[in-house]
């Protein structure tokens, strides 16, 4: 049976996040919360915390087996763009774009 949990408008870019993401894909629940929570890049933390509220969906639907809970998938899709523009000389301006991130976690019990 399998849970989801979903994080949105996430401030880090999804290329970013995807590396932290791709850590704990297919691994047991236990072993990719000690993956996440020990990641030193910053979006271990926000993973970790999808993570955790996965984990709680899934004791919270009842019925699942938490020994054998796995992380099945992880998404990470691009969010909305914030646009800004940054003054430099001669009155030109630069573009800078401030990425968001949607990040789904999907969970399920190995057979």
């Amino acid at each position: 049976m399998e849970v989801k949990a979903s994080l949105r408008y996430a401030r880090i870019t999804p290329r970013k996040m995807r590396l932290v993401a791709n850590l704990a894909k297919g691994l047991p629940v236990e072993k990719a919360s000690y993956q996440l929570n020990f990641c030193q890049k910053r979006g271990g933390k926000l993973m970790s915390t999808l993570l955790d509220s996965a984990i709680a969906n899934a004791k919270e639907k009842g019925g699942i087996d938490m020994e054998n809970l796995f992380v099945k998938r992880v998404m990470v899709d691009d969010g909305p763009i914030l646009k800004r523009f940054m003054p430099r000389s001669m009155g030109r301006a630069f573009k800078i774009l401030k990425k968001m991130s949607h990040v789904t976690i999907i969970l399920d019990e190995a057979r």
